[in-house]
């Protein structure tokens, strides 16, 4: 796949999709000061080169009765064949998991799950996580409120 440079003209695009991803080419051509054409190019080279990876839409977890939210802190008992990759395939494959990140420190993984409530993420704890084969250790944080939300990168 070949990159694009990031010019004050991409970045300017990609921050306006970033707050709306909807937008009509020619609003935003409008809005960062380019005429519609060279504007819809510009996205379409930078969805091709893969700064732009998709479109979503972002929902409102708690309007669907997913009012917790838990950070994981999980340690391997070992990283034996097959081990790590399990995990991060069982983790790939649960809808509550909504983030996994392989860190440093005193785990090996971060591990964000959404769920309706704490019977529900007893249900994961027990019935997924502590059967995974290599799961030696989970530390949850729950939180309880959301201080800071974005989904757009700092450009």
């Amino acid at each position: 796949m070949k990159n694009i440079s990031i010019d004050p003209a991409s970045v300017k695009i990609l921050a306006e999709l970033q707050k709306n991803g909807r937008i009509s080419s020619n609003e935003l051509a409008e809005k960062i000061g380019m005429s519609a054409s060279p504007c819809w190019r510009r996205q379409k080279e930078l969805e091709d080169s893969g700064y732009i990876v998709r479109y979503t839409a972002l929902v409102d977890r708690r309007k669907l009765g997913l009012a917790v939210v838990c950070l994981l802190h999980i340690s391997l008992l070992r990283h034996a064949e097959g081990v790590v990759e399990q995990f991060e395939e069982a983790m790939r494959l649960r809808p509550e998991v909504v983030e996994c990140y392989e860190t440093t420190g005193s785990s090996d993984y971060m591990v964000k799950v959404i769920v309706a409530d704490m019977d529900a993420y007893h249900d994961f704890l027990h019935n997924v996580l502590v059967k995974l084969n290599g799961v030696s250790q989970v530390n949850t944080s729950v939180a309880l409120r959301e201080v800071k939300y974005e989904t757009a990168l700092p450009l």
